[in-house]
C-alpha cells in the first residue's frame, strides 16, 4: 500500500526472476503474489531496499508448504520440493531476518495455528542447531588436525588416481551425518541435550573410522584417547572397533549414561539399518573405512537433500557454507582484531589477577570482589547438561518407591495412605508416557524410552521431595496425605523440573494441560518444593519462580480458574491488602514513608550479608493451609482483663501509688505503675540512664471507661525495700508482635503475592 507504479512493476519484475530461479511452479508463485497483494492492502509494509521481495519470499515459503505434490506409489507429499535455504539463497535473506518477518506474516495473513507451530519448530530446531555447531568445532579439533591449517590441493583431472579425504571433507562429512541422523528422529531434533549426546556419538563413530583406515594423518596427537605406541614403526590398526564415548563425556561436558543410551538404542540401530537397506551401495561392517570415503559421502549428502526437498525444511548444511555468517544473518568476526585486542588487554589482566586473585573486575559499589568467580565457558549446551547432571547426583540413590522413612510416615496415619498414593502415581505416570510421546501440533512427539527415563526422575523426586514435606509437616501430616490435589500438584512439578532440566521444548503449561491441572491449585506446591529440595540448581528455581509469576499474574485469572470459586467462598470475598500483608511488611512500608531512603538496595550486597538461608524470610503460611477451605478470621485478640469462665470482665481499681510488676518471655526490664487518679491510668516504662540508675517514663494515659464494681480490701502495706526490689528485679516487656497475617490460607497467600 503506498507503493508507485514503477515499483510495482520493478517487484513484479524481481518476483518473476526469483520464480524463475526457483523453478517454482505456478500454483504456489500465483497464490503468494495474490497473499501479497491482500496484505499490501491492509497493512503498509517496510519501504526498506529490498524488504519487498523479503515479503514475498515469506508469501513463497506459506505456499510451498500449503502445495501437495502427487507422487508415484506414495500418494500425496506435502511441499512442491524447494527447501527454505535455497529459497533463502535466491532472494538474499538471512535466516535470522526470515525468522523475524516471518512472525509478522502470520499476523497479519491470519494463518492458523498449525502452521504457526511448524514455523516455531522450526526455529527450535535451528537454535539447537547453532549451539550444537559452536560445540562441534572444539570436539572436532580434539579428535582431528585443524582443516585451516591444512595445505590447498591442486586440482586433480579426471584421470588422476583418487586422493584420500581431506580434514575438511571429514568435518563437513561428519556434520551432515549428524544432522542426517537427527532428522531421522524428531524426538531428538529440537531437544539440546539429546541432540549433543548424538554429536558426541557421531564423532566416536568418525574416530573409529580413523583408527581402523589406519588414518593417523587426520587424527590430532595431543589426545590423550590414541592407543599406545600409536607413533612408533610397530603400530598396528586395532581389530575391534574402539569407543571414547566416556572420554568424550568427560572431556567435553557430556553425560555417560545419557551418551551411552543414544549410542546403543538409536545411533547403532540406524547405522545398520542405513547398511541393511544398503543405501551406501557396500556391505562391510556398521563402520564405514575412510577408503570408500567418497561413494558413501555422496550417498549421505543425497539422502539429507531428499528428506530436506520432501519436508521443504531447512537445510543444516548452511553452517558449513564460507559465507555462513551472511546467510545466517550473524556478524562476521575479525580474528585479527581479537587476536590484537587480547594482547593489548593481556597485561592489564595479567596485572589485575596478581593483586586481587579473582577474575571479576573491581567494582567498589557492588563489591564483587567478595563473590567467587563465575564460569567464563559457560555455554547452552554445558547449563543444559550441568542441570541433567546435578538432578541425577541430587537423586542418587534414590529409587522410584517411597524410602524406609516415608513409609514409617505413613504409617503413623490414621489410615496408610501407601495404597493410594502408589496407584496415583502409576496413574499419573501412564499419562505422562502416553502424552510425552505423542505428537502434538508445536512438537513432533518423543520416542517412549525417553519418557520412561524422564518419568523415573520425576518419580524419584517427587517421593524425596514428599519425605521432606512430610518432615516439615508431622504435626499435621494425616491431613495433607489425603489432600489429593496436593499431590498431583507436587508430582507434576517434579516432572516440570525434569523436562527443564533436560531443556525440553515441551514448555510450561504443557504440564498441566497432561493432568488437567489448575494454574491456581499448581502453584501452591512451587514455593514448598523449592524449600523443601535445597539442592536444586539455581536456574531450575529462577525457572520455578517464573512459573510462579506467570500463574499469577495471567493463568489464574482465566474463565474457568478455581480463583474465583476461592474467591466465592471467602468471606466477605476478596480480602484487603491489611489483612493478607505480614505485619512486618506493612511496619517496613510505613517506616519508609516517614523516612527518607535511597531507592537502590544492590541485591548483591543484600546477598553478601544475608549469608545464611536461614535468615531469608519464610511464608508462615503452611503446606496444608495452602490446600484447606477458608476459615474463619484467626487475627489474635489479646485478653486484656483476664476474662472468666462466664466472659464477665473484672476489674479491680488500684490504689494510688501501686506498683505492678510483670516479666516476659523476652526478659527485657520495663516496669509500669499504675496510678489510680482523678479517673486516669497512667503507664511508665522503666529505663537505665548513663550514671546507672532507673528511670521512669509516662508511656500511655488512658482514661477509664468503666465502672467500678464493689471495692476490694487492698492488699497488705510493703516496705519500701520491697516496693524497690519489686521495681528493680521487675523485668517486663510486650510480646514480640506475631508475624502472622490477618488472615491466612491458600486465597490470602494468593493476593499476598499478587
Amino acid at each position: 500500500m503506498g507503493q508507485s507504479d514503477d515499483g510495482d512493476s520493478i517487484t513484479e519484475k524481481r518476483y518473476e526472476d526469483l520464480c524463475l530461479d526457483l523453478n517454482m511452479d505456478k500454483n504456489a508463485k500465483d497464490d503468494a503474489w495474490i497473499s501479497f497483494e491482500r496484505i499490501t492492502h491492509s497493512y503498509t509494509l517496510e519501504a526498506s531496499r529490498g524488504d519487498a521481495i523479503h515479503w514475498l519470499t515469506c508469501a513463497l515459503y506459506v505456499s510451498c508448504r500449503k502445495s501437495l505434490v502427487p507422487t508415484v506409489g506414495r500418494g500425496i507429499m506435502e511441499g512442491n520440493g524447494v527447501s527454505l535455504t535455497r529459497l533463502l539463497r535466491s532472494s538474499k535473506l538471512s535466516l535470522i531476518e526470515f525468522f523475524k518477518k516471518m512472525k509478522k506474516w502470520l499476523d497479519m495473513a491470519n494463518l492458523p495455528e498449525e502452521f504457526r507451530s511448524k514455523v516455531d519448530r522450526l526455529e527450535r530446531n535451528f537454535s539447537v542447531s547453532t549451539v550444537i555447531f559452536k560445540k562441534y568445532k572444539p570436539i572436532f579439533l580434539d579428535l582431528f588436525n585443524d582443516p585451516a591449517k591444512e595445505a590447498p590441493r591442486p586440482p586433480r583431472s579426471r584421470k588422476q588416481k583418487r586422493l584420500p579425504c581431506s580434514l575438511k571433507d571429514v568435518f563437513n562429512y561428519t556434520w551432515t551425518m549428524f544432522i542426517l541422523v537427527k532428522g531421522k528422529f524428531p524426538a531428538i531434533s529440537d531437544d539440546l541435550v539429546n541432540s549433543y549426546h548424538l554429536l558426541l556419538c557421531c564423532c566416536d563413530w568418525l574416530y573409529a573410522n580413523a583408527l581402523l583406515s589406519n588414518r593417523g594423518d587426520l587424527l590430532n596427537r595431543k589426545f590423550p584417547g590414541l592407543p599406545e605406541k600409536f607413533d612408533s614403526k610397530d603400530y598396528r590398526p586395532p581389530t575391534e572397533t574402539p569407543c571414547i564415548v566416556q572420554l568424550l563425556s568427560e572431556r567435553h561436558e557430556g553425560l555417560l549414561l545419557e551418551a551411552k543410551g543414544i549410542k546403543a538404542h538409536w545411533w547403532q540401530p540406524y547405522i545398520t539399518k542405513l547398511f541393511d537397506n544398503k543405501v551406501c551401495g557396500l556391505i562391510l561392517n556398521v563402520l564405514i573405512y575412510l577408503m570408500f570415503f567418497v561413494d558413501f559421502s555422496k550417498t549421505i549428502n543425497g539422502t539429507y537433500e531428499e528428506y530436506v526437498l520432501n519436508l521443504c525444511d531447512l537445510d543444516e548444511r548452511i553452517f558449513l557454507g564460507d559465507e555462513a555468517y551472511i546467510e545466517i544473518g550473524t556478524p562476521a568476526k575479525s580474528f585479527g582484531d581479537f587476536a590484537h585486542q587480547m594482547q593489548m588487554h593481556a597485561g592489564q589482566m595479567k596485572q589485575h589477577v596478581n593483586e586481587t586473585r579473582s577474575l571479576a573486575p573491581l567494582t567498589p559499589l557492588t563489591g564483587r570482589k567478595y563473590l567467587s568467580d563465575k564460569d567464563g565457558e559457560i555455554t547452552p549446551v554445558s547449563t543444559a547438561t550441568q542441570s541433567v547432571s546435578r538432578l541425577q547426583s541430587l537423586l542418587s540413590g534414590r529409587k522410584t518407591s517411597p524410602s524406609e522413612c516415608l513409609l514409617e510416615i505413613f504409617k503413623l496415619c490414621s489410615r496408610n495412605p501407601h495404597e493410594d498414593i502408589m496407584a496415583r502415581v502409576k496413574e499419573m505416570g501412564e499419562t505422562f508416557c502416553e502424552r510425552y510421546a505423542q505428537p502434538s501440533d508445536d512438537h513432533p512427539g518423543s520416542h517412549v524410552d525417553f519418557a520412561k527415563k524422564r518419568l523415573q526422575l520425576g518419580e524419584s523426586l517427587y517421593f524425596k521431595a514428599l519425605e521432606n514435606v512430610m518432615k516439615n509437616e508431622m504435626k499435621r501430616k494425616q491431613n495433607l496425605l489425603e489432600q489429593d490435589i496436593f499431590h498431583r500438584s507436587l508430582f507434576a512439578s517434579c516432572l516440570e523440573i525434569v523436562i527443564f532440566s533436560y531443556n525440553s521444548q515441551r514448555a510450561f503449561p504443557w504440564i498441566i494441560d497432561v493432568f488437567n491441572l489448575d494454574p491456581y491449585h499448581f502453584y501452591k506446591v512451587i514455593e514448598v518444593l523449592v524449600r523443601a529440595e535445597e539442592g536444586l540448581s539455581r536456574d531450575v528455581v529462577k525457572h520455578m519462580n517464573h512459573i510462579e509469576e506467570l500463574i499469577l499474574d495471567s493463568l489464574a485469572w482465566k474463565d474457568g480458574s478455581m480463583l474465583w470459586d476461592a474467591i466465592k467462598q471467602f468471606p466477605n470475598g476478596v480480602p484487603s491488602v491489611e489483612e493478607v500483608s505480614l505485619p512486618r511488611c506493612i511496619e517496613s512500608a510505613t517506616n519508609n514513608n516517614n523516612n527518607i531512603q535511597s531507592p537502590m538496595v544492590n541485591p548483591v550486597l543484600r546477598r553478601i550479608v544475608v549469608t545464611d538461608r536461614s535468615l531469608s524470610p519464610v511464608s508462615p503460611t503452611g503446606v496444608l493451609d495452602r490446600f484447606s477451605s477458608p476459615g474463619p478470621d484467626n487475627r489474635v485478640v489479646r485478653n486484656l482483663f483476664g476474662r472468666g469462665p462466664g466472659g464477665s470482665v473484672t476489674v479491680k481499681p488500684l490504689q494510688s501509688g501501686t506498683v505492678i510488676s510483670t516479666t516476659s518471655s523476652v526478659g527485657t526490664p520495663v516496669a509500669r505503675e499504675s496510678l489510680l487518679s482523678s479517673g486516669n491510668i497512667k503507664v511508665f516504662k522503666q529505663l537505665k540512664g548513663e550514671d546507672g540508675k532507673s528511670v521512669l517514663i509516662p508511656v500511655t494515659s488512658t482514661a477509664s471507661l468503666m465502672k467500678s464494681p464493689p471495692p476490694v480490701p487492698p492488699p497488705a502495706q510493703k516496705s519500701d525495700e520491697e516496693k524497690a526490689s519489686n521495681v528493680a528485679a521487675g523485668s517486663a516487656t510486650e510480646a514480640p508482635p506475631s508475624n502472622k497475617p490477618k488472615k491466612s490460607g491458600s486465597l490470602p497467600l494468593f493476593f499476598r503475592k499478587v
